[in-house]
């Protein structure tokens, strides 16, 4: 009865319009700031090594190199301080957690792009030309 209850009370505060993506992609996090009485939006690119919890309590950890330093940001998937979330690229990742990128420098820390199918305009594929 009670896990009803928190559900309901969970669903008026989902968003409806979060993007789709994963585990390794490179994504921009615009975040609402406030700075006095004043509202901007801050950009924090970089890569996704974690994603916890299910509903309004969802939350992804975002990982990115500043000035030779690693920082990571956890973010609620859900929350009205996240303005939009943008996927710039994807990533192919045998793992559900990316922890061990924090002991990477350099070059290793990137991740092999995932080629996405190119598809047609109509939709099929393209036809072969017999020579």
């Amino acid at each position: 009865m009670s896990q009803e209850v928190i559900k309901l009370v969970e669903q008026e505060h989902v968003k409806k319009d979060v993007p789709v993506f994963e585990i390794g992609d490179t994504v921009d996090v615009h975040t609402k700031i406030l700075e006095g009485n004043k509202e901007r939006i801050q950009i924090f690119t970089g890569t996704v090594i974690a994603r916890n919890g299910g509903g309004a309590r969802e939350m992804f950890t975002v990982r990115r190199i500043v000035a030779g330093e690693g920082v990571e940001r956890k973010f609620p998937l859900h929350s009205p301080r996240i303005d939009k979330i943008e996927v710039k690229r994807s990533g192919v990742v045998r793992r559900a957690k990316l922890y061990f990128l924090r002991d990477r420098v350099g070059k290793a820390v990137r991740l092999r792009e995932r080629r996405r199918a190119v598809e047609t305009p109509s939709g099929s594929e393209p036809a072969a030309t017999e020579e």
